[in-house]
């Protein structure tokens, strides 16, 4: 079978859906393929910086790594603006949900957050709420998501900092990818 035969869900039969089984796990499997290639695009977007939105990612990993973060923190370091070019309204969520089948729930909510809690640094100089991270405050991984801002996000635009390359962090982006996703033992869902 090439393709399926049919044009409504509602119509499909076993074997169709046997078959765009097979093919859909090929597909899941290449994930950590297309989020290298998502990651190596960064280097061609939102420009101003005096680093690429891919050195910034990069740096900010490298950080991650270097003040003793766990894998899924420095991987969530890694990817967290991975939507910038399609969500700039919202990329912290976008990523968010990129990530969610594959980390501890903490993790995903930092990187869904971190947006709110980077206007800190900024949001006073262009008419936002800096303040806006205060909402969280009782939330058990607003320290969390602050240490992550503070020591991994807000710091990583140093064109000098020693940066550890795409290829260094491509095991680490293989390994936490392939994971099953939604594996209870991880996410808890």
């Amino acid at each position: 079978m090439e393709h399926v035969g049919f044009r409504q869900m509602k119509d499909g039969t076993a074997v169709e859906y046997h078959f765009l089984e097979r093919l859909e796990a090929d597909y899941v499997a290449r994930l950590p393929d297309r989020i290298l290639q998502a990651l190596r695009h960064l280097e061609s977007t939102l420009s101003g910086y005096r680093v690429s939105r891919l050195t910034h990612s990069l740096q900010s990993a490298t950080r991650a790594e270097d003040d003793g973060a766990d894998e899924e923190m420095v991987l969530a370091a890694l990817i967290h603006d991975i939507g910038d070019e399609l969500a700039p309204a919202n990329h912290s969520q976008l990523a968010a949900a990129v990530i969610r089948p594959y980390v501890r729930p903490e993790v995903t909510w930092v990187v869904a957050h971190h947006g709110a809690f980077q206007l800190y640094y900024y949001g006073h100089h262009v008419g936002l709420d800096r303040h806006a991270r205060e909402h969280f405050r009782d939330h058990p991984w607003y320290d969390s998501c602050l240490h992550f801002c503070e020591r991994y996000d807000q710091a990583a635009f140093d064109p000098d900092y020693p940066t550890r390359s795409l290829a260094y962090f491509e095991p680490l982006v293989r390994r936490i990818f392939n994971r099953e996703p939604f594996d209870p033992a991880v996410t808890g869902q």
